[in-house]
C-alpha cells in the first residue's frame, strides 16, 4: 500500500467481533498495524503501549487496528497475556485485532508476496504501519524490523502533523517539529498572502544561495 492509494475494503474476523472495515472506520482516522505473529516479544510490548495511550488516539478522532495472521483463539490468548505483561491498560483491551490465518489480507495489504502466503517458514509478513485518513487514504506508511520496537510518540506526532497540514494547506512541518513549535510556510505561498495569513509572525531565513524559501511561523492553532 503506497501513499495515497485507497485502501480496499474489508471483511474480517477480530477479537471485537466481524468487521466491515469502511463500515468499522466511518468517519474516524485509523492506525492499521500488523505483527508477523502472536506470542512474539517485541510486539507484545507494541501492542501493550499503544493500548494504553488509547486515550490519545480517541482524542485524536483516530481508530486503532492491529493485524496478526494467527486465528481468533491465537489472539484471545495474547490478549490476556498483553494485559498481564502491561497492568496500566485499564478495562478491557481497547482494540481489535484481525485474525488472518489465510493471510490474504497480508497480500492484499503488500505485507507478503503471494507466492510465499503457504510457506510456513517464509509467510511472515512486514511489520508495517498504516495511517489512515477518513476518505480511506494511505496517508503514511512505516516498516519495521522484528529487532525495533514502534515509538507510540512517533505515531502520534505524525497524526498530529497530517492532521494539522490538511487543515492549514499552506504549510509543512519540519524536522523534529511538535504541536506548538515552529511549522514552515510553503514556497507556493506568495510572500502577501504569508503576511495575510500569519499576521503575527514570520521568521523569513537568508541562504547562501539568495532564495528566500525557508519561512517560519508559530502563528497557527
Amino acid at each position: 500500500m503506497r501513499i495515497g492509494a485507497t485502501i480496499p475494503n474489508f471483511q474480517a474476523d477480530s477479537t471485537k467481533g466481524p468487521i466491515d472495515f469502511y463500515e468499522w472506520i466511518g468517519d474516524s482516522w485509523c492506525v492499521l498495524f500488523s505483527h508477523p505473529a502472536d506470542f512474539t516479544p517485541v510486539c507484545t510490548t507494541e501492542l501493550g503501549r499503544i493500548a494504553v495511550h488509547q486515550p490519545h488516539f480517541e482524542k485524536r478522532n483516530v481508530k486503532v487496528l492491529a493485524h496478526s495472521v494467527d486465528d481468533l483463539k491465537c489472539h484471545v490468548d495474547w490478549v490476556n497475556d498483553i494485559k498481564s505483561y502491561c497492568p496500566d491498560i485499564i478495562g478491557n483491551f481497547p482494540y481489535p485485532i484481525i485474525a488472518d490465518p489465510s493471510r490474504d489480507l497480508a497480500v492484499r495489504f503488500g505485507m507478503l508476496d503471494e507466492k510465499d502466503k503457504d510457506n510456513v517458514e517464509l509467510a511472515q509478513t512486514v511489520r508495517a504501519l498504516f495511517i489512515i485518513s477518513p476518505d480511506k487514504k494511505v496517508r503514511l506508511t512505516m516498516h519495521y524490523p522484528t529487532s525495533t520496537g514502534r515509538n507510540v510518540d512517533e505515531i502520534l506526532r505524525v497524526i498530529d502533523s497530517l492532521q494539522l497540514t490538511d487543515r492549514l494547506k499552506v504549510i509543512a512541518t519540519p524536522a523534529n517539529w511538535t504541536p506548538g513549535t515552529k511549522v514552515m510556510i510553503l514556497p507556493s505561498v506568495s510572500e502577501e498572502d504569508a503576511d495575510k495569513l500569519f499576521p503575527n509572525g514570520i521568521e523569513r531565513v537568508s541562504m547562501p544561495s539568495g532564495n528566500v524559501y525557508v519561512r517560519t511561523t508559530t502563528d497557527y492553532k
